[in-house]
């Protein structure tokens, strides 16, 4: 019997252990196929260390239980592994701490690590992970930490999570794609310490009930799309240390119960729409906060005077709200304080001394306020200091000359647009780490100090101020020399000085960093020294408004990245050199007002990167250069006040996205060609002070943005083309001292003479023609309305029974698509309620869509008007309603598309013209449509606003009345529907406003 017991308990170990074994072999082989679904492993970690002769306990990532050597942990965290998840993982059934954060997975997660039942921690993050998130996740019961942040999940989030994971206690699904609203029992995770859903598409109002999560530590709802404001009953978190719900569309006052919170740390509210004041008391019950930033709402009042218990406050984020008042002084209490943002706000007084206290301040920005007085000194003495902006205030007076010494960790000085007066003092050169120095728009004097001991400055703004620059009696500019030797330099502004100097040779020496260089309107003298060509780096080269002299230099040509060159008003003589035409890049080329002769370059047409040309006001000759015209992206072309002659050539209409075209003032001749209308953005022509004969071209009517044309000053003749009178933009017309040129008195012009000799003739032959027309309209209207007659009948017989058709429900997004996007292109015209537009449905039909405006009064009402009168009749002579697409905020009907259009545009328009029996077969249309409007229907229907634009033609020149947006429908003498606006001023009857309908209608 005893062997017996032996042999069975030695069975059992051996089973057991066999069980072991097998189970151990599972996992290798799990993870084996882990690997093999890995497409990328660029430092070698799983095809080195993991290899099938070596036990999986000892693999890198691979922990391992003690009792059983199963499996227990995988961590591959920051790996830089790419492909997809196994479902073998799923096989893993030990398996309590799982991470691969920090990695290139992408996909979807397989099903099979829901039998992950002892899976404790699951760390997917920031990889590229895709789908919804997964349901099955609500099977893993013991799962504490959850963290699925920074992929690409969506679909909304479930309530299950909450109803499975009693133990959860740290969620992280920010950043993902994840939308709908946050489930209300979110209060069942009751162990949660961390619920970070940022960066998300989250909706709807945040749910009060996450106010009952009693553990929770850190709460993270920024940059969502919520509704509404912050739930009071958040104040309930007593634990809570991190309270961030930045960017959040968050509306309302803050509650006071926040900063009831003692045992927050961080309070980040910014980018929202918040409104009302501060409470005064707001730190009181917060002795721990550390971050407070309110940035970017609407809060408004005066900053708390007891902001100073706030203590522990290392940043205070107040900047962009309508706070108004002065900066309480005992502001200076906050020892701890490192970031004071309180820029763009109201706030005036003066900057308190006390802000000099602080020891430990390395951020001030009180930028865009109403503060005025001195800076006060103390604030130059703070050793911590990095970045001081304090421009687009009223602070006036100097700087301290004899303090700054402790600005050792200056980075940023921005004090522009201020009243700040006086030398620069010394310590702003020997600022070290200085990289932004902006002082300009003050009334800083005297000599611009040698920043050349500045080795990281970058930027250099000192324009608009009365500083000067010579050195005597070389004249040249020695700050400009001892620029050069910052080698970080990209940017100098030195414009709106009384800098009376000249450009030193040695900016050749500038760093191949330097990319702009503003000084304008500088008084700066001299030739430009050739060496400026060395510049090779440049964008941007800006000596407009100076003295300078001489020419041009070719060595200009070696700057191939510049863009924007400006060199108007001064004294610069010669040719524009043909070495412009390297610099490929060039974008803007600006020589206003100098006094340069020759031709333009024949080349200069090879700067396809050109947009804006201006050489307007030298001494510039010969005709324009053929190759010019092949620069078809120019915008600008503005050559006035030279000599240039010869003809325009055709090539002009090839400039498609020219806009301001300016040739005043020169020699051309001959006449203006007709393929204008190609330049069909053209907004400024000025042709005037030329020679230009001939007549003004019909075509140019065809350019319809056209708000300025100037043809005075020329030998034109004939009369203005009737064309220029219906561009809708023209409001200056200038063609005055043209001789032969004549039109309305409108365009002040002499008017065209009228022809007498044949007045006597009209006398006799116009009365003999309008009887003739008399008897031939008698004549045709007995036939057509004979014949429509029996027509009409037909047609009632059919078109008054009931609908049969169901009307169709058209989506937005087909809409969308079938109008681009509700395009400019697209449309067909504008109304008093809204716009209509060509459309094409995803059948292939096309249609005219007529959206209602639903912010203008009544819309509503019209848009209710006419689908109801349009879906309860029928009539070949009235547009058909085919569909609609309506919701809360938008509202459409789908009409019948007619391809001619309006009556309107073949009464008024040139280009369109209607012979007498197309006129008379319109008009019977009408009053087919009108006779049936008010005899054919059980409830009679005033249309109330005929007139051309609501009579449309369909492509065989069938009249259809439209737009019944203002229809009134009767029933027993009474009127049902009505809309508050009543008819077309110039085509309602005087009677409108009576009890008179079907009189009025055919007024």
């Amino acid at each position: 019997m005893e062997n017996l017991t032996f042999s069975f308990a030695l069975l059992v170990l051996l089973l057991n252990s066999f069980g072991l074994s097998l189970s151990s072999v599972t996992d290798k082989q799990s993870l084996i196929f882990f690997k093999n679904s890995i497409t990328s492993d660029p430092n070698a970690f799983l095809s080195t260390n993991w290899s099938q002769n070596t036990s999986v306990c000892s693999w890198i990532g691979v922990s391992c239980g003690l009792k059983h050597g199963r499996v227990t942990a995988l961590n591959l965290t920051h790996y830089s592994l790419a492909g997809t998840v196994s479902p073998h993982l799923g096989n893993l059934t030990f398996l309590n701490y799982l991470d691969i954060s920090f990695n290139n997975f992408t996909g979807m997660l397989p099903f099979e690590l829901s039998k992950l039942h002892r899976l404790k921690v699951m760390n997917v993050g920031v990889n590229s992970f895709t789908g919804e998130i997964p349901t099955w996740l609500d099977s893993l019961p013991k799962l504490e930490v959850l963290n699925l942040y920074d992929n690409k999940f969506s679909g909304s989030l479930s309530g299950g999570i909450c109803d499975n994971h009693p133990n959860i206690k740290a969620v992280d699904f920010s950043a993902n794609q994840i939308s709908g609203e946050i489930p209300p029992n979110i209060w069942k995770c009751r162990d949660l310490e961390l619920l970070a859903l940022s960066f998300n598409h989250f909706n709807g109002k945040i749910p009060s009930e996450i106010g009952a999560l009693k553990m929770l530590r850190e709460l993270y709802l920024g940059v969502n799309d919520f509704q509404g404001g912050i739930p009071p009953e958040l104040g309930n978190l007593s634990r809570l240390e991190i309270l961030d719900i930045r960017g959040a569309s968050l509306t309302g006052n803050i509650p006071s119960s926040i900063f009831n919170i003692s045992s927050l740390t961080q309070l980040a509210l910014n980018n929202n729409s918040l409104s009302g004041p501060i409470p005064d008391n707001m730190c009181n019950n917060i002795p721990n906060i550390q971050t407070l930033d309110l940035i970017s709402n609407q809060l408004e009042g005066r900053i708390p005077p007891n902001m100073w218990k706030c203590r522990h406050v290392r940043m205070l984020g107040l900047a962009n709200n309508n706070l108004s008042g002065s900066i309480p002084r005992a502001i200076g209490n906050m020892s701890m304080l490192s970031l004071l943002q309180i820029s763009f706000n109201q706030i005036t007084g003066e900057l308190p001394d006390e802000i000099g206290k602080l020891p430990k301040l390395e951020h001030l920005d009180v930028y865009n306020n109403s503060l005025h007085g001195p800076i006060p000194s103390s604030i130059f003495n703070i050793s911590t200091m990095k970045n001081l902006y304090a421009s687009y205030n009223e602070f006036s007076g100097t700087l301290p000359s004899d303090t700054g010494h402790s600005l050792v960790n200056l980075q940023e000085l921005v004090l522009s647009h201020n009243r700040l007066n006086g030398p620069i003092p010394a310590f702003i050169a020997n600022a070290s780490k200085l990289s932004l120095l902006d002082i300009s728009t003050n009334s800083f004097s005297g000599p611009i100090p040698y920043f050349g001991n500045l080795k990281q400055l970058q930027i250099l703004f000192l324009s608009e101020n009365n500083l000067s620059g010579a050195e005597s009696p070389t004249q040249e500019l020695g700050f400009l020399s001892s620029l050069t030797s910052c080698p970080l330099l990209n940017s100098l502004g030195i414009s709106g000085n009384p800098i009376n100097g000249i450009l030193p040779t040695s900016i050749r020496n500038f760093s191949t960093s330097l990319k702009t260089i503003e000084a304008s309107n500088s008084n700066i003298m001299g030739a430009i020294p050739p060496e400026i060509g060395n510049l090779s780096s440049l964008l941007f080269l800006g000596l407009a408004g100076n003295q300078l002299n001489g020419i041009i230099p070719p060595t200009i040509g070696n700057m191939k990245q510049l863009q924007f060159i400006y060199l108007s008003s001064n004294h610069l003589v010669g040719s524009i050199p043909n070495e412009v035409c390297k610099m490929n890049n060039l974008g803007e080329l600006i020589l206003v007002g100098n006094m340069l002769v020759g031709p333009i370059p024949d080349c200069l047409g090879d700067v396809k990167s050109l947009r804006n040309i201006y050489l307007d006001s030298n001494q510039l000759t010969s005709t324009i250069p053929p190759n010019l015209w092949s620069l078809t992206d120019l915008v600008i072309l503005s050559l006035s006040s030279n000599s240039f002659n010869g003809q325009l050539s055709p090539e002009l209409g090839k400039l498609k996205m020219l806009n301001v075209l300016d040739l005043s003032s020169n020699q051309f001749a001959g006449e203006i060609p007709s393929v204008i209308d190609g330049c069909q953005t053209l907004t400024f022509l000025n042709l005037s002070n030329n020679r230009f004969n001939g007549s003004i071209p019909q075509s140019l009517g065809n350019v319809k943005g056209l708000v300025t044309l100037d043809l005075s000053y020329n030998n034109l003749s004939g009369s203005i083309p009737k064309s220029l009178e219906h561009l809708p933009f023209l409001v200056n017309f200038n063609g005055s001292n043209n001789q032969a040129l004549c039109g309305p008195t409108t365009f002040h012009v002499s008017p065209c003479p009228v022809n007498h000799h044949k007045s006597r003739l009209y006398t006799f032959i116009v009365p003999l023609v309008i009887l003739s027309v008399i008897v031939v309209i008698c004549s045709l209207m007995l036939v057509l309305i004979t014949r429509t007659s029996k027509k009409k009948k037909e047609a009632l017989s059919h078109d008054n029974s009931p609908l049969v058709s169901e009307c169709r429900r058209v989506s937005y997004i087909e809409l969308e698509r079938g109008t681009n996007y509700f395009s400019e292109t697209n449309l067909l015209g504008r109304g008093s309620f809204g716009s209509v537009f060509e459309a094409t449905l995803s059948d292939g039909l096309k249609v005219a869509v007529k959206v209602f405006n639903l912010d203008l009064q009544g819309a509503i009402r019209s848009f209710d008007v006419e689908s109801t009168i349009l879906s309860s009749i029928r009539h070949r002579n009235l547009v058909r309603v085919i569909g609609c697409c309506c919701h809360m905020e938008f509202r459409a009907l789908i009409l019948t598309y007619m391809p001619n259009g309006s009556l309107d545009k073949w009464l008024h328009f040139n280009m369109y013209s209607l012979d007498l029996i197309q006129r008379l077969k319109i008009a019977i249309d009408v009053g087919a449509a009108l006779e049936y409007l008010h005899h054919g229907l059980t409830f009679p229907v005033a249309h109330c606003d005929i007139k051309p634009s609501n009579v449309l033609l369909d492509q065989d020149m069938i009249a259809h009345l439209a737009d019944f947006g203002i229809s009134k429908l009767f029933y027993g003498g009474e009127t049902v529907i009505q809309t508050q606006t009543m008819a077309t001023v110039g085509y309602a009857a005087p009677e409108i406003h009576q009890q008179l309908p079907q009189m009025n209608i055919v007024w």
